[in-house]
């Protein structure tokens, strides 16, 4: 609840905008003030822009006020929070880090650089590329020694495979891949942003048949063959028929689920019309009303087997068998493909795939190359050779110390814009990052840590002054600084009041009943058939309402002879039975008892009675319990044996139900499509059948769509006001909207609101 909330403050703000982020000079022009706050005339404007600017009605005087109107009212929640100190709490503290630090991550990146990349990617994902790889494992940080060994290793075997040796078996012999030894190094087709960065754009750039340079990758150098290359498949479009089925149902339920699908798919192959078929049994709600028709996807954007299935079809129209995902049963028909979406439709989809990419290090190197001009980043360089000169070997042991009154500690290492780094300031990084190496030199490991601190440094730097580089960002982090507080508050004032206050909940409803109101209702039963026949045998057994249920197993209660008590084991099975029960009033259960050949046929009726007892002290209702007793049972064993006897002595159940689902399913054991029947009240435009006969009380009979339809009137009632347990969330809703506009009133009461219209003007063009 908590984030479908904070997604509503935050949408709040798309109307509100958002503010500046530093308190308003006095000397500036002010719009509004509120209490003693002023709102100033740069402020609104800017928000005002950013959220109207291309409206058709922007810069009309109406606009223009009715906007400030609603910035208004959601400043006046933001000044209550911040004087209620909850901008002051560490939860609140800690969340605004968070989102600063997802804010930021556009403006710690090197925008054309990302361009080129995305453009490259977009390009390379128009082919897939088959190719096999040779991998000598390699350190990211390892030492120069062990590059330039895994290095000469890597082109020995590419000059072997020059002189003609079959790559597959180098592969299988000296690749450090453990699958090579089962695949040769075959990697299969891949396409752009499927490899890391440098393997494909290696693998991209070979020609076929050849071999590659040693790639270094984050695994170590690579050599790569190029097998093949071919047309990425691109995109399909497709419709589809779900029956839902998920993979913890009870195994009844899967094979109902499945039987569905085939009896569905066997009417397709009939010619029956696709779009008739997925209105009234697919069961994904979003797409069974325009035929099931889902959006363009291609690899990776779809259950695999999903996918497979969709671009196994070859032509518009081709229908494919019942298909299974986590999700249920797909029959998939083919509507169209298409080669790679535009550039336009891809490129921020692409965006987002590459600021996870290993090619973000290309980006990353660009922006530090960057920001270490803008911001002047300066090394003072023997400062910096005496720091790394007191490497020891015990940095590889990650037990390295220096001394503390050591004089080079307080020499200037590097400044950025100005503020000093210390020699002192980069022992204490050192220490704290140090870590056990086994391999390279100790002056190796401590130049990577210095790499690494001078890129922190200036990451940190940077990050820190972005607000005052940056006035989109400073917006930004200002929006969400004050969307945070909007959540708080409008949580307590407003959202969980309105569902916590029943008694002012129920006063609002009683005050408003005229808002809440039934149209005129059929009370009404309709039944779905595929064929007259069976719409006779579903009106024969409509007025039983018992039907048996074949959703539960239930296991007979044993005695011992001529007894009627239940053993611990049966007590346990009953009060499962009992919850069950209790949870479904529509269930009654019929407990018949028996007896053997040798037993008095009372004990029967004693059994029987023994186990209804125990089920309602376990809470069940009489109304839902029968007994019978049937005496001596059919022996399930020679009557002359001891095992024969003991099976008979027993009680044994049937459980029944009133919903009319056990007449249907009862009915749809030979097809799953053979009837549906509905109880329920329904309102008009709610079943097309029912909507074509006269609403009055009777018994009705229509056709529409090749089925059968039988339609019980039981009742027409009247236009009525609805209860509280019938529209409790619209009522819920419409109670928030009354309580956050009586907090805004007093809000204003409270913090007097004073516009000054001669600023206003100014922002009026027409």
């Amino acid at each position: 609840m908590r984030s479908n909330h904070l997604l509503v403050a935050v949408a709040a703000l798309a109307i509100a905008g958002c503010t500046a982020s530093k308190k308003n000079d006095s000397k500036e022009p002010s719009i509004a003030t509120l209490g003693s706050q002023p709102i100033s005339t740069s402020e609104f404007r800017y928000v005002y822009e950013k959220n109207n600017g291309g409206n058709e009605d922007a810069y009309t005087r109406e606009s223009v006020s009715d906007y400030l109107n609603l910035y208004t009212n959601f400043k006046l929640k933001v000044i209550e929070a911040e004087k209620r100190g909850l901008d002051t709490t560490m939860a609140f503290k800690r969340e605004l880090e968070g989102y600063k630090e997802q804010l930021a991550q556009p403006y710690l990146t090197e925008k054309s650089v990302t361009d080129q990349l995305v453009k490259e990617a977009y390009e390379r994902m128009k082919q897939e590329v088959n190719a096999s790889h040779i991998l000598i494992t390699l350190a990211p940080e390892a030492a120069p020694e062990d590059t330039l060994a895994a290095y000469n290793r890597a082109m020995e075997l590419r000059q072997r495979v020059q002189k003609g040796e079959n790559f597959g078996k180098l592969a299988q012999e000296n690749s450090q891949d453990p699958s090579a030894a089962d695949n040769k190094g075959e990697l299969g087709y891949f396409t752009a942003l499927q490899m890391v960065y440098p393997f494909e754009d290696a693998a991209y750039k070979t020609a076929v048949g050849d071999v590659s340079m040693p790639v270094r990758t984050r695994f170590g150098y690579h050599l790569i063959k190029v097998n093949d290359k071919r047309e990425a498949r691109g995109e399909a479009k497709v419709a589809h028929i779900m029956v839902r089925s998920t993979p913890d149902a009870p195994a009844a339920d899967s094979l109902a689920a499945k039987q569905r699908a085939e009896a569905i798919y066997r009417r397709l192959q009939k010619g029956e019309n696709w779009g008739k078929l997925a209105a009234e049994f697919s069961e994904d709600a979003n797409t069974a009303s325009n035929g099931g028709e889902l959006p363009w996807f291609g690899t990776g954007r779809m259950i695999p087997s999903f996918e497979e299935a969709t671009f196994g079809l070859q032509k518009p129209g081709e229908i494919s068998k019942p298909v299974y995902t986590p999700y249920g049963w797909h029959i998939i028909k083919l509507i169209e493909k298409r080669s790679l979406p535009p550039y336009e439709e891809m490129e921020q989809h692409l965006r987002n795939k590459i600021a996870k990419d290993s090619r973000a290090e290309l980006n990353k190197t660009a922006f530090l190359k960057r920001i270490r001009q803008e911001n002047n980043f300066t090394e003072n360089a023997d400062a910096k050779a005496a720091a790394l000169a007191k490497a020891t070997d015990e940095l590889l042991q990650a037990n390295w110390t220096y001394n503390e009154e050591d004089k080079l500690l307080k020499q200037t290492l590097f400044s950025i814009q100005g503020k000093k780094y210390t020699v002192g300031d980069f022992y204490t990084y050192v220490q704290e990052q140090q870590r056990p190496r086994t391999t390279g030199s100790a002056a190796h490991a401590m130049n990577l840590l210095y790499d690494n601190y001078a890129e922190q440094s200036l990451l940190e730097y940077e990050r820190n002054n972005l607000e005052n580089k940056y006035t989109d960002y400073r917006m930004l982090v200002q929006e969400y600084h004050d969307g945070i507080l909007l959540f708080q508050l409008m949580d307590e004032k407003v959202w969980s009041k309105a569902i916590e206050d029943t008694t002012g909940l129920r006063t609002y409803f009683n005050q408003n009943r005229e808002k809440y109101k039934w149209g005129e209702r059929a009370d009404a039963i309709v039944i779905s058939a595929a064929d007259k026949q069976l719409l006779q045998q579903a009106q024969k057994q409509l007025d039983k309402r018992r039907y048996p249920v074949s959703f539960a197993k239930l296991t007979d209660a044993q005695f011992e002879q001529n007894k009627a008590e239940l053993s611990a084991a049966d007590k346990a099975k009953l009060e499962e039975l009992a919850e069950m029960l209790q949870q479904n009033e529509t269930l009654t259960l019929e407990i018949n008892g028996h007896t053997e050949a040798r037993e008095n046929t009372k004990v029967a009726e004693a059994r029987a009675e023994a186990v209804k007892v125990y089920l309602q002290q376990q809470g069940v209702p009489t109304a839902q319990l029968s007994t019978n007793s049937l005496g001596k049972s059919k022996q399930a064993g020679p009557d002359n044996t001891e095992t024969g006897r003991r099976r008979n002595r027993r009680a044994s159940f049937a459980l029944y139900t009133s919903e009319l689902g056990a007449l249907a399913e009862s009915l749809n054991k030979d097809n799953p499509l053979a009837v549906q029947i509905t109880e329920k009240k329904f309102q008009r435009g709610e079943n097309k059948a029912l909507d074509a006969v006269e609403w009055k009380a009777g018994t009705y009979t229509a056709q529409q769509n090749g089925r059968e339809y039988l339609i019980i009137i039981k009742d027409v009632l009247e236009p009525a006001y609805k209860e509280l347990n019938e529209v409790r969330g619209p009522v819920i809703s419409d109670y928030q909207t009354f309580l956050e506009e009586q907090w805004v009133q007093e809000l204003r009461n409270k913090y007097p609101v004073e516009v000054k219209e001669n600023e206003v003007e100014k922002l009026v063009r027409k």
